[in-house]
């Protein structure tokens, strides 16, 4: 390599300072996205179907046993008891004490009005658009941009949509701001200082390198080097090997705690999701470790906006649909109907399972097979932004959510 490198010989060579091309936003265009109030809101979906039967146990009811043994699919003797009839996965623990403080809440059977056919990508397309079907024509723009678009005031910072999925659920005319993980181009002083020799003579490409690293949250400081620009490439691949393998964060973390520093200042709404609940064998194993994620990436929120921030935020995680009631011949569920809404957050007013219990005897499951859903999980999310944001039950019901039945007030919010 020469003093002429050039723009070419630095991005093909990006990948020893651990940025992503084909997700960073020097190469992806950026679209941006606050809304009035200091109300804050983070949805996330969790794509594969969780299995709600499963994380939040009805053990008081006697069919349960009947079809889950004694108690559950994984550590039956962990789960952690709610309030003498649900019972905690155990894997959620870590989410104790904010139950004790009245910070988590779950809502239990619900699901969208998707039924019977039971595919991960239509059942996903219809929670992320908020729909009842796509046959009535209706824009199939997701349900929080429709939601911002009756939000006075937004600006270029109100909604994040991060991570690499599309997610949908954001997608539309109300304009947001999007990231990845490997948009953090994670660049040492070095780096930057190399990257901004290379790009000076290219006044496009060197404003998109500022809005990269602005967003990425790089220090942007400046190095002084005697050396030349090999010597500046030697720095960075010794950086690279120091830092290699020392940052043992989970992609959630990263993704948790990258939303909770942009909620502290203008973004009011967030998404990202969560995938590995699709637990169709070893559920005992699989399940745990997906819902260890979850709870790192709630805990994350709570640590990254403690205090007054926190307070005013609601965390909301929903799946397309349940799973069996059943447990099937190789130890896990296959897809179902009614299932479970995590919720958490210092706004919630938590600390209890809400459900209109619809029994889990033979006759009283959906189809036989599946945990019957008595509320549209569309419902909460309504009230939520009805009373979170003071969107209209009107606009909920014609446009947010067309055709929702909201039903009576959860009063989800302190």
């Amino acid at each position: 390599m020469t003093q002429s490198l050039n723009r070419r010989a630095f991005l093909s060579r990006s990948a020893i300072i651990g940025c992503s091309l084909a997700a960073s936003p020097l190469m992806t265009p950026l679209s941006f996205a606050s809304t009035p109030g200091e109300n804050r809101l983070v949805v996330i979906l969790l794509r594969g179907g969780m299995d709600g039967l499963d994380v939040v146990r009805p053990y008081g009811d006697p069919g349960y046993r009947a079809l889950r043994g004694n108690g559950g699919i994984s550590d039956p003797e962990g789960a952690v008891d709610l309030d003498g009839y649900f019972a905690l996965h155990p894997a959620l623990r870590p989410l104790m004490p904010l139950w004790s403080n009245g910070q988590l809440g779950f809502a239990h059977a619900v699901s969208t009005p998707y039924r019977d056919h039971r595919s991960h990508f239509d059942g996903q397309d219809l929670l992320e658009a908020g729909l009842t079907d796509f046959d009535s024509g209706t824009s199939r723009d997701g349900w929080l941009n429709r939601a911002l678009q009756h939000l006075p005031n937004s600006q270029t910072e109100t909604a994040y949509a991060i991570g690499r999925d599309k997610l949908s659920v954001l997608s539309g005319p109300a304009e947001v701001q999007r990231w990845s993980p490997e948009s953090d181009l994670v660049l040492s002083p070095q780096a930057i200082k190399l990257a901004g020799l290379i790009m000076q003579d290219d006044p496009l490409f060197d404003v998109a390198f500022q809005k990269a690293m602005a967003i990425s949250d790089g220090d942007g400081d400046a190095v002084a080097t005697p050396g030349t620009r090999d010597d500046l490439m030697r720095e960075i691949n010794k950086n690279h090997k120091q830092t290699t393998g020392r940052n043992r964060t989970t992609l959630e973390q990263r993704i948790a705690e990258f939303a909770g520093k942009r909620l502290r200042g203008d973004t009011r709404i967030a998404s990202f999701s969560i995938n590995g609940w699709d637990t169709h064998q070893g559920q005992g194993r699989t399940l745990p470790k997906a819902l260890s994620r979850l709870s790192n990436a709630i805990l994350t929120l709570q640590e990254t906006m403690r205090g007054p921030v926190w307070n005013k935020t609601t965390v909301v995680a929903v799946t397309e649909f349940g799973r069996t009631a059943k447990i099937n011949g190789t130890g896990g569920t296959d897809h179902g109907t009614g299932g479970l809404m995590v919720m958490a957050g210092g706004a919630l007013r938590g600390g209890r399972v809400m459900a209109d219990w619809p029994g889990l005897e033979e006759a009283q499951l959906y189809g036989r097979r599946d945990l019957m859903p008595t509320r549209d999980v569309r419902a909460y999310l309504g009230w939520l932004l009805h009373s979170q944001f003071g969107l209209s039950k009107s606009a909920i019901e014609t446009s947010v959510f067309p055709g929702v039945d909201l039903g009576a007030d959860p009063k989800l919010i302190r």
